[in-house]
Formats: C-alpha cells, sequence, structure tokens
C-alpha cells in the first residue's frame, strides 16, 4: 500500500502554502504521525544546510523542525537559486550541477523527474504521511508541458491535490473555480478538496461563498483559515516578504539592513527582529541608510558582485563609509563579508563576467570565488564576548588578509572571520549565529546600548508551529485530509467547463 500523501497546490504564488504546510506537519505529527515535508522544485535564495551535506530551501527546513525531522537533499530535490534577471544556478539533491536561463532550464526540466521521484520514494519509504507543496499555480497553461512542480509531479507520483485559494487578495471564488476550468481534465481529477486560506473578519460572512465552490467544482471544502497573525515569528520563506516589511517600532538600537536584489539567507535576521529593544530597519532602493543607526549588517548575497555594483549605484557605499568613519558597527555575513573587503575577485567568471571588484576596503582581506562550495553545520565562540553558538556555512570563495589576524569566531578550533583593529568593523562566513540567545544579546550590547532581555528565539519558534497547528486544528477538516491523503474518496468524475459554471 502507498504511503499517505497530500499535496497542496494555490491558485498562484503566496497563497500560503508553505506555511500551511508546515502547520500541517506540526498537527499531525502531534497526532502520531511519523511526517516529512516535501517540494519538488523550489526558487530560493534563503538555503539551509542538511545533514547529508547538501542544501534545501529555507522553507522546507521549517517543515522538518515541524515534523521533528533531520534535513534531508531529498526534500527539496531540486531547487533554483536566482543568480541574475533570468537565470539560476540549479541545486539537484542538494548539489549544484549548473547555472542556466530560465529558457534552458524549463526546456530541460522533464531530465530531473526521475530525481524528483527518487527522492520522494525515499522520504516515502519512512514516513507515515508526506506533505508535498507545489509552486506557482497548476492554471498556468503555457508552463505545463514538462512540468514536475505541480501536477506534473502528482499525476507521475499519484499523490492527491487539495487546492488553496487567498481570499485576502481578491477573487478567491474566480481563481479557484477558474483553474477548474483552465487546466487539463486529468488535471482537474487530481483535485480532491479545495481550501480558502488568509481569512480577516467573520468567517460565516463566507459560508454562501463555501457552498457555491463546493457546488461549481464539485469538491468539498477543508475549511477557511483565517489570518495566522504570528507568523511573522516564523521565518521568511521569500524575499519579497522584505520589500514590505516595515519595523513595528522604533528600537533603543537600530540595525539597518540594505535590501540588495539578491539577499540570500536573510534569515539570518529573523532572531534580530523578535528584540524588543531592536529595530531592524530594510532599508528600500531609493533610500538613504539612516545616520542614527547603531549596526549596518551587510547580508549574504547570490551574486556578490552584482549586489556590490547596486550598493554603489544606489549610493549606500558612502553611507557606509561615513558610518564606519563616525564610529559606527558593521557587520558583513558571508557575501557581505566579501563585500568589506578591498577586492573581489571572480577569475572563472562564476557570478558573471570573470574579473575583479573593488570592494568596500573596510577590512584589509581579498576574496577570490572558487567553484568548491563549502556546505557545513559548525558550532564555535564568538571571541569579543566569549559566548557560543551553532550555525552553518555556504560559500563559495576564498578569503586572505591581514585582518584575518584578528578573527570574528572560533569554529572548531581555528579562526573564522575578520576585524578591524578597533572591532567596530567586522565580517564572518557563518549564518544562523543570532539564534542563540546569550550570543545575540552579548553581540548587541557590545553595539554600545543596554538592551532587555527578549524571549528566548528557539522557544518562540517552536511555540509558533505548536499555536499554527492548533489554529488549523481549529479551522480544517484534518480528518478529512487524512482521508484523502489515504486515497479514501475517488476522484470527481471530470466536469465540463459548462457544468463547472
Amino acid at each position: 500500500m502507498p504511503t499517505p500523501a497530500l499535496m497542496l497546490q494555490g491558485t498562484g504564488s503566496d497563497v500560503g502554502k508553505s506555511l500551511l504546510v508546515t502547520g500541517l506537519a506540526r498537527a499531525f505529527t502531534r497526532r502520531g504521525l511519523r511526517v516529512r515535508p516535501f517540494k519538488p522544485q523550489n526558487m530560493s535564495n534563503n538555503a539551509a544546510v542538511t545533514q547529508d551535506g547538501g542544501e534545501i530551501g529555507r522553507a522546507q527546513a521549517l517543515q522538518a523542525r515541524a515534523c521533528g525531522a533531520e534535513l534531508t537533499v531529498h526534500m527539496n530535490p531540486i531547487l533554483l537559486k536566482p543568480e541574475s534577471q533570468g537565470g539560476a544556478q540549479v541545486v539537484v539533491q542538494g548539489q549544484r550541477i549548473a547555472s542556466m536561463e530560465a529558457r534552458a532550464y524549463f526546456k530541460r526540466r522533464q531530465e530531473f523527474l526521475p530525481a524528483v521521484l527518487e527522492s520522494y520514494g525515499r522520504l516515502a519509504g519512512e514516513a507515515d504521511l508526506v506533505l508535498v507543496e507545489g509552486a506557482g499555480s497548476p492554471a498556468e497553461v503555457n508552463l505545463r508541458d514538462g512540468d514536475i512542480a505541480n501536477m506534473g509531479f502528482a499525476r507521475a507520483a499519484g499523490v492527491p491535490v487539495v487546492l488553496v485559494g487567498d481570499i485576502h487578495r481578491g477573487g478567491v471564488i474566480a481563481s479557484l473555480v477558474g483553474s477548474f476550468v483552465v487546466i487539463d481534465g486529468a488535471d482537474a481529477d487530481q483535485i480532491r478538496a479545495i481550501m480558502v486560506n488568509k481569512f480577516h473578519g467573520d468567517i460565516s460572512l463566507f459560508d454562501e461563498g463555501v457552498r457555491y465552490l463546493e457546488a461549481a467544482t464539485g469538491r468539498p471544502c477543508a475549511g477557511v483559515v483565517p489570518h495566522f497573525a504570528a507568523a511573522g515569528r516564523l521565518p521568511a520563506e521569500d524575499s519579497l516578504a522584505l520589500e514590505q516589511m516595515k519595523p513595528d517600532r522604533r528600537g533603543r538600537l537600530r540595525v539597518a539592513v540594505p535590501r540588495l536584489p539578491r539577499i540570500s539567507n536573510f534569515d539570518d535576521l529573523d532572531p534580530l527582529k523578535l528584540e524588543p529593544d531592536v529595530e531592524v530597519l530594510f532599508v528600500q532602493p531609493g533610500q538613504p541608510i539612516p545616520a542614527d543607526c547603531q549596526l549596518i549588517l551587510l547580508p549574504g548575497s547570490k551574486s556578490t558582485a552584482g549586489d556590490l555594483s547596486q550598493l554603489r549605484e544606489e549610493g549606500w557605499d558612502i553611507d557606509i563609509l561615513a558610518h564606519a568613519r563616525r564610529g559606527g558597527h558593521v557587520l558583513g555575513l558571508c557575501g557581505g563579508f566579501q563585500m568589506l573587503g578591498r577586492s573581489l575577485s571572480d577569475p572563472e567568471g562564476l557570478e558573471g563576467p570573470a574579473g575583479s571588484h573593488a570592494g568596500l576596503a573596510l577590512l584589509d582581506v581579498d576574496t577570490v570565488l572558487t567553484p568548491e562550495k563549502r556546505l557545513e553545520t559548525v558550532t564555535g565562540r564568538h571571541l569579543a564576548s566569549g559566548q557560543f553558538f551553532t550555525g552553518y556555512e555556504m560559500h563559495k570563495g576564498r578569503t586572505a588578509g591581514p585582518d584575518l589576524a584578528r578573527p570574528f569566531a572560533e569554529v572548531e578550533g581555528r579562526p573564522e572571520g575578520a576585524c578591524s583593529p578597533d572591532g567596530r568593523i567586522a565580517g564572518s562566513y557563518l549564518h544562523g549565529i543570532f539564534a542563540a540567545d546569550d550570543f545575540r544579546r552579548a553581540y548587541l550590547t557590545g553595539l554600545g546600548e543596554e538592551i532587555a532581555a527578549g524571549p528566548s528565539y528557539e522557544a518562540t519558534v517552536e511555540a509558533t508551529l505548536d499555536a499554527l497547528a492548533e489554529h488549523l486544528e481549529r479551522h480544517l477538516d484534518l480528518d478529512l485530509l487524512w482521508r484523502i491523503a489515504q486515497g479514501e474518496g475517488a476522484t470527481a468524475e471530470p466536469r465540463t467547463q459548462s457544468q463547472s459554471l
């Protein structure tokens, strides 16, 4: 008997699929099931290092945490990491195989279906339930040929689908019913239920809408899910969320983060945002970096040279140098660390045309990009504070220079990162270190402002996952979803367009 499985697909991007899968993962795990998350194809520069030495999308890492499962590359076998406007790095089962323009990838993506199915089979073999997340929308019929992210996968693996619509953006009835109209009949037969997400207000006002949807689609509605306000306490999946992110308070300590176009691993910032005395300000293009911030943090980048060029176009290099002259603190993480050096060289053209680029020269180091990529989970100690942390490395390139003699941290017995002579400028290849409460507070206090102790970051994430699970328990018919995952309930009879309407 095949392992029970359920796939959530959306009527569009950003309908809340990732959060729903995360909450369902925790809810079904609390019912005693061994749950595993799976996303055939993800596009994100926010990645996590797995225990088996690869990388997957950060959303699947959070979903795995909700299940209490170790991270494996098989949870997200195809990861696309955008490097330019039309191209991306293609990661297959955790390892980079090539960089491709979008058109080339779409021509070749069917080649990756065997790897997708292999990974799915591995997860199914160790689970009582596999929760699958689609990408984009199955109604994008122009992308259906060769699809491996939505119905192409669902039909190949025999996984039933629940179609999710976002009522907050409007037109949810049209988007749900319309999806059945435009997709292939066999694809429509794969959909066993519908779901409405992100409702604000009195749910009973949508009762008539539910009745219409069920009549028009011939599928049961698994529930209407109200907006989950605490979602902001969980790591964001996509950098698009940063564009709308505004500080909810004016903190005693201001951390300014330039919003670079190819920002990656920005979940480094999530623990800082939860500190009650800290204001994390994402500086959008066209805005100056505020002069009254205590710290400028340069995060990771998928294309360091390209983001360095954009930083200069925005005039942020002038702001950063002025901040440093005033005695302000600057911290560069991964790509941000590389930007702080004297030069960044890319002799093999790994991130674009081969060449060398001048850095901000705030640290006396130079970086050369190399094809080899370091992917490793580490433990270490911040040398200035003596506090310990767990983090991970995910980078290409080798950095050398005199300021390495003043390391930022010690990692498993070796020096890591670099600091300026006065310690106000620092760079590190480490991600995830701010999740360690003692280190985070010691580092922030070292910026010159006494801050009140905030909540434990890890405990906050766990409590939020439990609250999300309880939220979905209240508003979704989990018993119906479990029956669908087990294959109960035959696929509805194919409906003509006139019948659907």
